[in-house]
């Protein structure tokens, strides 16, 4: 079967831009970009990657545009990125909550004033995970490193999901932090430890898929990744032994449009059974929602 618009979806990555949210998480990794057209051209840090980045500059009340568009897509509810100066999506979860549910981007260099921020997020927000881009982190930090040892504990004591991109990276930094191959070592340590793959594992997917076979705790989110360019491998776990493994996540506004994600997905073979997990059963589950 096709996909069916009838089917609630659970979005585990969407934006609400605000003036100083992509400017602030860009100046994050500046000094570890060396190439010119990053440095002075790029409005976002993989943009050779995409066309048709959403420009929401002409929208006067972008909370109001992102639930216009949840709703055009059936997205019941949406993960948010949190932290101290987003003040925007602060407003969206305290005027939304039962639309959104948050998420923080953790910096494993910062020790247990991390883990210390975690726990007051979690108690203040209700935290439902914490994500982590390991290339994009100055100094860098690979996902097996030590200096994430505290996090994960921390991630396991409050039974929230640990996110970290995996693969390589869409912005022109190295890519060692995120080899698929160190998560190995961390789901061998940590049993207990609820780990979600973001941004495709490529070119190491089928590492992801034998990894998730040997690990019950560790799943695969689609988050930037237009569905025409879901991974087959992918695909074919999901079909099969995966079915409650791959979970959905977009990428808007940051560099897709929820009409481009859902037009392409009508031409992703999942089987009939594979939809309603993919789109918001196992993210209910694996998310506590």
């Amino acid at each position: 079967m096709a996909f069916s618009k009838e089917i609630k979806v659970i979005d585990l990555m969407l934006g609400i831009p605000s003036s100083d949210d992509r400017s602030e998480w860009f100046e994050s990794f500046q000094n570890l970009l060396m190439d010119q057209e990053s440095q002075t051209q790029f409005k976002m840090p993989a943009q050779y990657m995409f066309k048709d980045v959403p420009d929401l500059s002409n929208q006067d009340d972008t909370i109001a545009y992102a639930l216009e568009q949840m709703n055009k897509h059936n997205i019941h509810r949406a993960m948010l990125g949190i932290d101290d100066v987003s003040p925007t999506h602060h407003q969206a979860l305290k005027q939304h909550p039962t639309r959104f549910f948050s998420a923080y981007e953790a910096n494993a260099n910062k020790g247990m004033e991390e883990v210390r921020k975690i726990r007051r997020l979690y108690k203040e927000h209700n935290l439902k995970a914490v994500t982590a881009f390991p290339s994009g982190l100055c100094p860098q930090v690979p996902i097996n490193d030590k200096k994430w040892y505290p996090i994960y504990a921390t991630c396991i004591d409050l039974d929230i999901p640990f996110c970290p991109c995996a693969g390589i990276p869409g912005p022109r930094i190295p890519a060692e932090p995120q080899k698929v191959e160190h998560i190995d070592e961390v789901c061998w340590f940590f049993p207990e430890l609820k780990l979600v793959m973001k941004h495709g594992a490529e070119p190491w997917v089928d590492l992801a898929v034998k990894l998730m076979i040997k690990y019950p705790n560790l799943y695969y989110m689609t988050s930037a990744f237009a569905p025409k360019y879901y991974p087959q491998a992918i695909i074919d776990y999901a079909n099969t032994r995966g079915s409650e493994k791959i979970l959905y996540a977009g990428y808007f506004p940051m560099a897709l449009s929820l009409d481009r994600i859902f037009s392409d997905m009508e031409k992703v073979p999942f089987k009939d059974e594979v939809w309603p997990k993919f789109l918001h059963q196992n993210a209910e589950r694996v998310f506590k929602l």
